[in-house]
């Protein structure tokens, strides 16, 4: 590698640690003390995850106490780490650092270290009490400032101005405001602001799957994916771009940073590209699309779909369940477009030192899916049949097993040596061969699979999940050097008790790196308690309602435009997890609601996940956008013009969102059996891949804009197909409200119930609306509604809500105490199925497919002549 290279490899690696790390590495006795104090941060995490102290009797925290030793290692941390200015030194830690860190630490740490003093005086703050507060809430703007940039500073600086500000603000906006102590002590000495739920999910469910993902990647899992999807599709046209496609939607399984996505895989990826022919913005645009969408990717998202958890209400593996076909859809959609622009510049791929024939393919593949299908199997059948019959002993003996799996993998794996990746800037990249590559990471889906089965066949919490997640990548990040030594041919023996300290060298520097990627994670957690604790202190949620009603004229469509767009523009100084707290706390309640007073049954869930989505975009759209900055950085292109390619590239990402609204089932909710599922997904593949088509203006050839238009009807066709149904047959009958016990006997768990209700509002104007209510466990219908979180009372002829449980889906839906229950709106049993309307889309998109064609043989026939 020349200098310069070496030069831009640090520059990227500068890069990252400025964005995800703080740019700021002492050396000598500072440097060895912050790693010890970040290690120990993520040794806190493991513990406080883990079943531990309550087996030993020790070391048991309450949520709050938890989350302000957490938030102050975080600043602690925080200001050793990230430097005040641009200007400031990278190796030294100023005495004004050291000053803020220890102060910093103290003020956060305040709720821990007079927890007992503070419970017997609650809302009756003293002077001291204040005095910490008020400096903790400036500290805590400076350790914004610092990790997340100026964006994030004047977006919490403006509503926490608003607080003060009420008073004498336009009406639509008027608050009686709030005094100082009054301030202080909701922010920083209750659980409403700081201390809130953003900084409990950090707490809870995100360091652990930030640490897993980070052990993961010191392990080698990271290169391993990107090797496998070389091995796999290097040699396709256009090649290197569907390979930083498929590796970053593996990597997203390691990795929720965007920019460390851009840079892990891009440093290769991106050369490789410009080599086969695309530009140095497309090759830059490619990467960044692609590594967005690692957010998005089950099972680890990023950090902000862990807060859905507690927003929305339901289980981690919900969250994975509805987040799976759009994330698919969405990587199919971008594959597709790769290939597009390599056949409209007719690009050529990357030769393989030995072509195999068609048969070797075909039995290459069915090896592969049917080897992966019995591996699925036996895994189940396997670990069902030991829980039934070792009982209460199974985990000891699932440990067992996984032990002797792992070491069996690997004694396969180190028969064969490592595949190297080629330097991409070299004359000639070979490709590795596919098996060979796949066998030298199998043991990397340990991890995966323990973290999988917790999540989706246990359901056990996030955090248990990812805790016994960690903790087998911790094993296997200390025992895979000394696996290594005893099974690679020609290892040494004797060098055992090197290979174990080199070993738990790789798991410190893992711990280290992991608490070092949760700074800024915990500071953005914190930051956005402070502004959910203004919309809590001022009401400001229920003003968003009228405001958003009012500038939106109530038209849904309107009001998801202007949603979308208000994520884009904070998510230009914003981090994603402060971007999608923000926006989820202000302007999800208020979709749910206009949606409901339109007649529209919006699922809660979708509605944090259109916020979720849109955040993530703007990690790529202009002028801020850090994952397009990282793959300009590496393809040496001007970033602006990446960003909005790589925003052009992501249409087929933003559109999803407005259609999981409108259309649930991309969500796989309200799906009654197997075959609608296959319809949905197929459909919702097909109707990705026309609108790539159409935006990318190629099919089969370069399209004309009727062609365009066409492409564009039958992909909202297969979209939506409901919307064109609907224009012939209502989707709902009504029925009386008195059956609704009736009626709820008949449904099944998680199913809807859609009413319409009224009642009053907080101004006592009166509303109408129609939600559905999730069904809860229970033998009876009555059972069900309860446990969803409603109780009905009837008077007569009449039918209201008696009570709604604090915190149920019920209540996010918005259903109040008091609100009568006016109809029930039952499937339309005269309604035809949906999907009779993908036959006239089949044929529109058939149409264009023939009509290219006709021109393609014209154009053959005209050469010939």
């Amino acid at each position: 590698m020349t200098q310069l290279e070496q030069h831009s490899t640090e520059e990227l690696n500068q890069l990252v640690k400025e964005a995800d790390l703080g740019g700021r590495e002492p050396a000598g006795w500072v440097g060895k003390a912050l790693a010890i104090l970040a290690g120990a941060w993520s040794l806190f995490q493991v513990w406080y995850a883990s079943p531990l102290p309550f087996t030993f009797g020790f070391g048991i925290l309450n949520d709050t106490e938890a989350r302000a030793i957490h938030l102050a290692f975080a600043v602690f941390l925080g200001f050793c780490v990230f430097p005040a200015r641009a200007t400031s030194s990278r190796t030294q830690v100023p005495w004004s650092d050291w000053l803020l860190a220890f102060v910093g630490a103290f003020c956060a740490a305040y709720l821990f270290l007079f927890y007992k003093e503070l419970a017997t005086r609650p809302g009756s703050p003293t002077t001291m009490d204040v005095v910490v507060g008020a400096t903790g809430v400036l500290i805590m703007l400076e350790a914004t400032r610092r990790s997340m940039g100026f964006g994030m500073l004047v977006t919490t600086g403006l509503f926490m101005a608003f607080v003060f500000l009420g008073p004498y603000m336009p009406e639509v906006l008027q608050h009686r405001g709030a005094s100082v102590q009054r301030f202080i002590s909701h922010m920083w000495l209750t659980t409403e602001g700081v201390y809130g739920v953003a900084l409990g999910v950090s707490v809870q469910f995100i360091f652990l799957f930030v640490l897993f993902g980070t052990l993961l990647d010191i392990a080698g899992a990271g290169n391993y994916m990107l090797q496998v999807s070389l091995a796999l599709l290097g040699h396709l046209r256009g090649g290197p771009a569907k390979v930083a496609v498929v590796s970053s939607a593996l990597n997203g399984v390691v990795s929720g940073s965007s920019v460390s996505n851009v840079v892990s895989g891009g440093i290769f990826t991106i050369p490789l590209m410009k080599r086969t022919g695309y530009s140095g913005v497309k090759a830059g645009a490619i990467e960044a699309a692609s590594s967005i969408n690692g957010q998005i990717m089950p099972p680890v998202m990023g950090a902000a779909a862990f807060l859905m958890v507690e927003y929305v209400g339901i289980p981690y593996s919900e969250i994975i369940k509805h987040a799976a076909l759009p994330a698919i859809i969405s990587y199919i959609a971008l594959f597709y477009i790769v290939h597009l622009e390599a056949l409209k510049y007719d690009l050529k791929p990357l030769e393989r030192d030995r072509h195999p024939t068609m048969r070797e393919r075909l039995l290459g593949w069915a090896l592969g899916f049917s080897g992966t299908a019995v591996v699925c199997a036996a895994i189940w059948y396997l670990v069902s049949g030991i829980q039934q019959i070792a009982g209460d002993s199974a985990g000891w003996v699932l440990a067992v097993v996984g032990v002797l799996a792992y070491v069996g993998l690997m004694a396969y794996s180190s028969r064969y040596p490592d595949v190297p990746i080629d330097d991409p800037t070299a004359p000639h990249v070979k490709l590795p061969e596919t098996w060979p590559t796949v066998r030298a990471g199998l043991h990397f889906f340990i991890p995966i699979v323990v973290l999988l089965w917790a999540l989706m066949v246990e359901e056990l919490s996030p955090g248990l999940s990812a805790f016994w997640a960690t903790v087998t990548t911790m094993a296997m990040v200390v025992m895979q050097p000394f696996m290594l030594s005893v099974f690679r041919p020609g290892g040494v023996a004797s060098s055992a008790a090197s290979s174990l300290r080199q070993g738990f060298a790789d798991l410190w520097k893992g711990l280290v790196l992991g608490a070092r990627n949760m700074i800024g994670i915990g500071v953005a957690c914190a930051s956005a308690g402070l502004i959910v604790g203004v919309i809590t202190l001022t009401g400001m949620g229920l003003m968003m309602t009228d405001f958003v009603e009012a500038v939106s004229a109530g038209n849904v469509l309107v009001m998801l435009v202007l949603t979308a767009f208000v994520c884009l523009l904070i998510g230009a100084g914003v981090p994603t997890t402060a971007n999608y707290i923000l926006v989820a706390t202000l302007m999800a309640p208020v979709i749910v609601e206009l949606g409901a007073r339109n007649g529209l049954v919006i699922p809660l869930v979708a509605v944090h996940m259109f916020v979720f989505y849109f955040g993530i975009l703007a990690d790529v759209t202009p002028p801020v956008g850090l994952a397009s900055y990282a793959a300009a950085a590496i393809s040496g292109d001007d970033p602006n013009a990446t960003g909005w390619q790589a925003t052009w590239y992501s249409l087929r990402t933003t559109v999803l969102p407005f259609v999981f609204i409108f259309n649930p089932q991309l969500l796989l909710i309200g799906l009654g059996s197997w075959v609608q599922v296959v319809m949905v997904c197929i459909s919702g593949v097909v109707a990705s891949l026309l609108f790539a088509a159409a935006t990318m203006r190629w099919f089969r050839t370069a399209c004309t804009w009727l062609e365009v238009g066409l492409l564009l009807v039958a992909t909202f066709m297969f979209f939506r197909p409901d919307w064109v149904v609907d224009h012939f047959y209502p989707k709902y009958v009504s029925a009386p409200a008195t059956d609704v016990y009736k009626i709820a006997d008949t449904l099944r768990e998680d199913d809807w119930l859609v009413v319409g209700i009224a009642g009053e509002d907080l101004n006592g104007k009166a509303l109408t609306k129609t939600v559905a209510l999730p069904m809860g466990k229970g033998a009876n219908g009555r059972e069900r509604l309860r446990d969803a979180g409603v109780t009905l009372s009837q008077l007569g002829g009449q039918l209201e809500v008696a009570q709604v449980k604090f915190g149920s889906r019920a209540r996010k839906l918005g259903v109040e105490q008091g609100y009568k229950i006016v109809e029930l709106k039952l499937p339309n049993p005269a309604r035809p199925s949906e999907h009779w309307v993908f036959v006239p889309a089949a044929l529109i998109a058939l149409g264009v497919w023939v009509m290219q064609g006709r021109r393609l043989r014209g154009r053959a026939a005209l050469a010939a002549a």
